[in-house]
């Protein structure tokens, strides 16, 4: 794959730019993901935002929960698409992990994003 995956994520208020923000901090790679907040829009203006975000290459979509808005406005608008893999319930661990391996198919990193962010939930 000649250019590095897009990640975008995608949640409710300001998550999506908090996650990003750490993600950036603790890994150092900027630039490698796009938040995309649900606040003050509606069904259509959340679309939107999502299409921006994504753009014309592949990319994973991260999303903070398997139900809602910010999901229904993913799926709506992505899942013609064979580039763009969707993963819910977003956490901190996953999106390390997709920075440093956005060299992968859309379809591993994702996979491999998920795996790592299950792993990472432990009762301690």
């Amino acid at each position: 794959m000649s250019e590095l995956l897009r990640g975008v994520v995608v949640a409710h208020g300001a998550v999506a730019a908090a996650m990003v923000d750490a993600a950036e901090q603790i890994s150092g790679v900027t630039g490698a993901l796009t938040p995309v907040s649900n606040t003050g829009c509606d069904r259509g203006a959340l679309e939107q935002r999502v299409v921006e975000a994504v753009g014309a290459a592949p990319a994973v979509v991260f999303v903070d929960m398997a139900a809602g808005s910010c999901l229904t406005a993913v799926l709506r608008q992505l899942r013609p698409r064979d580039d763009v893999r969707v993963v819910t319930g977003v956490n901190l661990a996953m999106l390390l992990d997709f920075v440093f391996h956005r060299s992968l198919p859309a379809v591993d990193a994702a996979a491999r994003a998920a795996a790592t962010g299950g792993t990472a939930i432990r009762i301690p």
